[in-house]
């Protein structure tokens, strides 16, 4: 047994993970409903560029993290310098939280796909609020990743991505096709989608571009140097992290593609404003769609299924990449089976999701409870992570290997330069505005200084040392394992089974 066992068997099959990781619901709802609220095409442009400028850099920094160190994150951040074991225990505290709401917009998902046939249009209030649904279709969503994560790397995660990525690109073709043939309306759309008209994008646009571009790779939670541990020596990061880019932003611009042309057709034929749509929210999946896909008869109800039934792929090849994670951390600290580290994390991770689906049930349902800092508490987790923890996480990674490596291991040339000046500057810029914004948002174009949002910055400063906390009293000191450990106590699990086996054959005299 060696430890290639434990990784990835191919290259493409690597690639195809790391694009699962960060293909989700960010690329399929966070970027049109933004696209949406921030002038169309010029957004897009910027969010394209800003992928290549933020994304791949810091892409690249994660990847070479994990795979210098063939070990979990935390281990990955001591074989830099033993002082910086904390930040990769923050990531992995951070996809632990980010499970615990993606969950359940996993199920939301699993459900709209489900009622596909019998309608989804007006059912979102209905849905929310039914506290034993919800939790029946985020066990259900969570399932199919557990038993992924249990199989393993390369026979659970590597063979889902190798089926789950490129089907759910066929699926956004065909709706992209589908949607081009609509009629009335959809060369409007396009013009909205592919026209840019810089004009229309603000500042704040421009930021918002920067941060979908950086959250839509699943960048500063883990999930990149996790797989960066698990991929083999002769694979080209360079190359990789190109790829994994490209199918981000392909995917990412086919669902802008199939979804404003049907509502720009939806528009026009049933008299709605674009405004009335709600095309600038967040319930452009969940209430908006439907309705579209109502208004078109038995056709939308095959798209309204092909569409959620991708959204599902899409949010089930992130929560696998996040789950794999905190997993892989358990099994190296803890020396436990694979098996009872995922389902502990499961289980955990289910059983916070329930106050967090009630919460958000009451919410969309106008009934006050389960709300801290004026948001529930999907809101609330998702404003932690995406907008402060997973800046933060990301800078470090590109702090780590542009400034603590040694000389000799440091990125020359461009990719130098970016890694230690360019990209981590720009992701101070999302960082910092993200927290002004939260501090002081702008209402009515003044700002106005908000506690909620303060509240909400002294939590994740509170989380941050707590963990920093956490790292110096108990794992500084201590081994917190590798790949090759987790090879090994594979490999004796393997031989005492086929012993086991060999003696059960065995015929008694």
């Amino acid at each position: 047994m060696n430890q290639k066992r434990s990784g990835f068997g191919t290259r493409i099959g690597f690639e195809l993970a790391a694009a699962g990781s960060a293909v989700g619901l960010g690329n399929l709802w966070g970027f049109p409903y933004k696209t949406s609220a921030n002038g169309g095409a010029a957004y897009l442009f910027v969010y394209l560029a800003c992928i290549l400028l933020v994304g791949a850099v810091a892409m690249l920094a994660e990847f070479y993290i994990g795979r210098r160190s063939r070990a979990n994150t935390v281990s990955a951040y001591k074989a830099i310098s033993p002082g910086w074991g904390w930040l990769g225990l923050l990531v992995v505290v951070i996809p632990a939280m980010i499970m615990c709401y993606y969950l359940v917009l996993g199920g939301y998902t699993v459900k709209y796909a489900l009622g596909s046939f019998v309608g989804n249009a007006g059912n979102y209030e209905k849905f929310a609020g039914n506290t034993g649904d919800v939790i029946l279709h985020t066990a259900v969503f969570a399932l199919p990743a557990a038993a992924i994560v249990i199989a393993g790397v390369r026979n659970g995660i590597e063979k889902a991505a190798k089926l789950l990525l490129p089907t759910m690109l066929v699926i956004l073709i065909v709706i992209s096709c589908v949607s081009l043939l609509l009629g009335e309306g959809v060369q409007e759309g396009l013009s909205f989608y592919l026209k840019p008209d810089f004009s229309k994008l603000t500042g704040a646009g421009i930021l918002s571009a920067m941060g979908q571009a950086f959250f839509s790779l699943s960048l500063g939670c883990g999930a990149m140097i996790t797989y960066g541990s698990y991929s083999g020596k002769t694979v080209d990061l360079v190359h990789s992290t190109v790829v994994v880019c490209l199918l981000d932003g392909l995917l990412t611009f086919l669902s802008g593609l199939a979804i404003f042309p049907a509502l720009f057709h939806y528009a026009a034929v049933s008299g709605e404003s674009l405004s009335a749509l709600g095309m600038g929210g967040t319930g452009l999946m969940f209430i908006t769609l439907p309705m579209v896909f109502q208004d078109m008869g038995l056709a939308g109800q095959i798209f309204s299924l092909l569409f959620f039934t991708m959204t599902a792929i899409a949010a089930l090849t992130s929560i696998i990449s996040i789950l794999e994670v905190v997993t892989q951390f358990i099994i190296q600290r803890y020396k436990v089976a694979r098996t009872r580290a995922v389902s502990i994390v499961v289980f955990a991770c289910l059983a916070l999701s329930v106050p967090v689906g009630i919460s958000l049930g009451l919410d969309v349902n106008g009934a006050a409870g389960l709300q801290l800092f004026g948001r529930n508490l999907l809101e609330l987790l998702d404003s932690i992570t995406n907008t402060l923890l997973m800046p933060l996480a990301a800078l470090g990674a590109c702090v780590a290997v542009g400034w603590k490596l040694p000389k000799s291991e440091r990125f020359s040339g461009f990719a130098g330069t970016m890694v230690r000046v360019v990209t981590p500057i720009l992701i101070v810029v999302i960082l910092v505005f993200g927290a002004v914004d939260m501090i002081v948002p702008a209402i009515e174009g003044k700002r106005v200084y908000s506690p909620d949002g303060f509240g909400i910055l002294l939590t994740a400063v509170g989380i941050v040392i707590l963990t920093v906390l956490a790292y110096f009293l108990i794992l500084k000191n201590r081994d917190t394992g590798s790949n090759r450990d987790e090879a090994r106590a594979n490999a004796r699990r393997d031989e005492a089974f086929q012993a086991g086996l060999r003696r059960g054959w065995q015929r008694p005299e």
